[in-house]
């Protein structure tokens, strides 16, 4: 039982009870002057206390507005401020972070435009297509858009292609390394279903190993794939087509399987933002000296080991080159005579020969060359003669920072990305050599509106450096020689050469792909 004491009952009622302490309970009385003063304390009290608990939360709701305003602003300002904070608010130069934040800070990847997706296709799922492309780069550019052709035309879902990561370069590059997977799913969602992956259960069959795999024929035509591999599609639910270089043919297809292989290649096979805005860099600082010439050459160590081309190199060299050859079995053909297939126009330009051909055709010494190629083999003893006709020479590797290559370092095809997109955009492309990228290339400039493509015609070529070497021709000569051989070779409108029955003599679809091409108002020639 509670004491009425006096010092109680007003501790009671500064404490804020207000007849709920022990005296009001009890219902003792005590004299009311002493109420009425504890009374008036406590409301007082109240009032104060009132007043400090709305400052201490009008205070807390606007340092938590500041907190929140702050942190917003320092996602946007924070990596410039820091950058001139003291070295031990920074990463480790040699950190991956620091190598991702050199690169970001290098290049501001812009938001890709936002496009409304095209409705998706509604047809009966035949069964799933899963790929395996081999090659470099641009082969397996070409074969994901003859994959996508064929799976519209099998009516199949098609998985996202696996790239090549046993050939010779090793890359383990993934397609959404390269390719902006998400815009390539989603701009051909009119025409195909293509997943990312197979749905789960069937892609615990597939990890087993029960998936039906298989080479197709190359240079097949559709009723191929419709007579032979949709039933198998069909029987076994997934096909894996392991394989898929050059499996369609370059002719002989309906003209709407025609331009999807265009769509594909040109709109819906877009590199990811970090390479496209690396390409958008390289060719801004090109374009500060005005108008810029790409040579694609093709001398690096790997393509004449495969070519067996060996015209200037040293015998130690052209052992190694016979030894590398020797080293990897799928490259079938060993025994090569070099010189024969030089004449043959087989093999690609040297950069002596390509300096000698570029000056026979009144090239500037003063125009920007940007070399798109790998390590040319013989380094700076091959490059000379180039470099001394041709001083503006540069590559990715000169104009670039290495911390801006660094995330592309041992990994090919991300590097022929980069020349690829800067190729596109030359004002003069030369390929020494018809590979790959040459083909893909040259078709692609026609498409955006024939640009100026210079196609060496090697066979002749060399018979002329051969009879101006040996003092047969002058130079006036062998320069007019030199210009009328290429006078309908610089990527100008040209029918595709068709040839039956032989596939690999005849003009490459990729290279001059008829049916998707602008009207130029130029006239359409033949080879």
């Amino acid at each position: 039982m509670c004491r009425p004491e006096k010092s109680r009952v007003v501790a009671d009622y500064e404490a804020g009870r207000d007849e709920e302490g022990c005296g009001g309970i009890m219902g003792l009385k005590f004299p009311s002057s002493a109420v009425e003063k504890s009374r008036g304390s406590s409301v007082m009290v109240q009032r104060s206390r009132m007043k400090v608990w709305m400052i201490r939360a009008t205070t807390t709701v606007l340092l938590w507005t500041c907190v929140v305003q702050l942190t917003a602003l320092g996602e946007m300002w924070g990596p410039r401020v820091l950058k001139g904070w003291p070295p031990c608010f920074n990463r480790p130069s040699d950190s991956p972070e620091a190598v991702v934040e050199a690169v970001t800070e290098a290049v501001t990847v812009s938001p890709a435009p936002k496009i409304v997706p095209p409705p998706k296709r509604i047809y009966k799922n035949n069964g799933y297509l899963m790929v395996s492309c081999n090659g470099g780069l641009n082969q397996m550019r070409a074969a994901i858009c003859d994959m996508v052709a064929i799976a519209r035309k099998l009516n199949v879902t098609l998985i996202v292609p696996e790239l090549d990561k046993t050939s010779f370069w090793a890359d383990p590059s993934e397609f959404k390394d390269i390719f902006d997977v998400d815009h390539f799913i989603t701009s051909l969602r009119d025409e195909v279903r293509i997943l990312k992956e197979l749905p789960p259960r069937l892609k615990r069959r597939a990890e087993l190993g029960m998936v039906y795999s298989m080479p197709p024929i190359s240079w097949s035509n559709m009723s191929y794939y419709l007579n032979q591999i949709l039933p198998l599609i069909k029987k076994y639910k997934i096909v894996h087509l392991n394989k898929t270089d050059a499996r369609l043919a370059n002719n002989g297809l309906p003209i709407e399987i025609q331009r999807l292989r265009c769509r594909v290649n040109y709109s819906a096979l877009r590199f990811t933002s970090v390479i496209e805005e690396l390409g958008r860099r390289v060719i801004r600082m090109l374009r500060q000296n005005g108008p810029f010439m790409v040579i694609h050459l093709r001398y690096e160590m790997d393509m004449l080991a495969f070519s067996g081309c060996t015209h200037g190199c040293t015998d130690e060299e052209a052992e190694e080159l016979t030894r590398m050859r020797y080293a990897y079995p799928w490259w079938k053909e060993k025994v090569i005579d070099s010189d024969m297939k030089r004449k043959e126009g087989q093999c690609p330009l040297t950069p002596e020969e390509t300096a000698l051909i570029l000056r026979a055709m009144d090239v500037d010494p003063n125009v920007c060359v940007y070399i798109a190629a790998g390590e040319i083999y013989g380094g700076e003893r091959r490059m000379a003669s180039l470099s001394s006709s041709y001083p503006n020479l540069v590559r990715k590797e000169t104009l670039l920072e290495h911390s801006e290559l660094m995330l592309f370092q041992n990994h090919s095809s991300q590097m022929a990305a980069l020349d690829y997109l800067v190729s596109l955009e030359s004002d003069i492309f030369v390929p020494t050599y018809d590979g790959n990228m040459a083909k893909v290339v040259e078709g692609h400039r026609r498409y955006l509106g024939f640009r100026k493509t210079i196609l060496l015609d090697r066979k002749p070529l060399v018979e002329l450096i051969d009879q101006y070497n040996n003092g047969s021709l002058d130079w006036d000569e062998f320069s007019s020689s030199v210009k009328a051989v290429h006078v309908n070779r610089m990527g100008n409108p040209m029918r595709r050469v068709v040839i039956p029955d032989r596939p690999k003599e005849e003009d490459y679809f990729y290279a001059n792909p008829n049916e998707c091409l602008p009207s130029s108002g130029q006239p359409w020639t033949t080879a």
